[in-house]
């Protein structure tokens, strides 16, 4: 994505970590229930797992630990740069920079394919489209990949649970996302994110087929839990967090609640032929 929003490279580079972002509050619950829906669909390793936006590899640690071989590619250099440094003895995690709608690998190259954020970020159907399709063509014949998405509902209930739905600015933003997707934060206010779209579960899974993708589920990660505050604080507490997983596993894939989880994951299958 070399023409990625000035606004966008700044929430990246100044206002987030992205590793640090999944290893408090609501992050957690993402990042545990990733791991669970990915782990669960992957084959026997070592695979050659291909992180497209990859950020700092915080992904990429975990599938390397687990055995796998991770390469990440990713718009932002000190994104790359840190994932790069994450390789060393039993972790086989390579990175470069490049673009989502042209990735620069061979095709047929990986056995699984992660695009965990650049859906986000290409606000225009036809980019996302070749993101996809990029996907697609990276993968092996019968290959997995993971693709994440905002839900459309995300500000309208982040805002509410955090109250900026109380300020009639980000009412008028939360309007607009429920409108076309189309989350925009021109005054750039801290938390109220970035240029982004906002994905309907249906029609990211029109998007996964429309790229020549076999959807296999779309499911939501976090669910109902990742709204609730005074129940994510006790994520240490190994009862509490078990309780808070299993809520978000019964409403991953129930049609009526999707939509309320914060993020969305489709799984999709590169078809075995053809």
């Amino acid at each position: 994505m070399g023409d990625l929003p000035d606004e966008v490279r700044h929430h990246y580079e100044q206002e987030i970590v992205e590793g640090q972002r999944l290893a408090q509050g609501p992050g957690r619950l993402e990042l545990a229930r990733t791991q669970e829906i990915i782990r669960r669909h992957l084959p026997p390793g070592p695979l050659r797992i291909l992180d497209v936006g990859g950020a700092e590899g915080v992904h990429a640690a975990w599938l390397a630990d687990d055995g796998h071989r991770v390469h990440v590619v990713d718009p932002m250099a000190n994104h790359v740069a840190s994932a790069g440094r994450l390789a060393g003895p039993g972790r086989a995690v390579t990175a470069e920079v490049g673009d989502a709608r042209a990735l620069p690998v061979e095709a047929g190259s990986a056995d699984t394919v992660l695009l965990l954020g650049p859906l986000y970020h290409l606000t225009e159907p036809s980019d996302r489209g070749r993101a996809l399709a990029e996907a697609r063509r990276a993968l092996r014949p019968g290959g997995l990949a993971f693709v994440a998405a905002i839900s459309r509902f995300a500000s309208l209930l982040d805002g509410l649970s955090r109250e900026f739905l109380l300020d009639p600015a980000f009412r008028r933003i939360v309007e607009q996302d429920l409108r076309d997707g189309q989350h925009r934060n021109p005054e750039r206010r801290p938390h109220w994110f970035t240029t982004t779209y906002f994905h309907h579960p249906d029609d990211l899974r029109r998007e996964g087929e429309a790229a020549g993708l076999e959807v296999v589920e779309v499911l939501g990660v976090e669910g109902v839990p990742g709204w609730l505050g005074n129940v994510l604080d006790r994520w240490d507490d190994p009862d509490a967090r078990e309780a808070i997983l299993f809520a978000a596993r019964a409403l991953e894939a129930e049609p009526s609640a999707i939509g309320a989880s914060a993020h969305l994951l489709m799984v999709c299958r590169s078809p075995s032929s053809g």
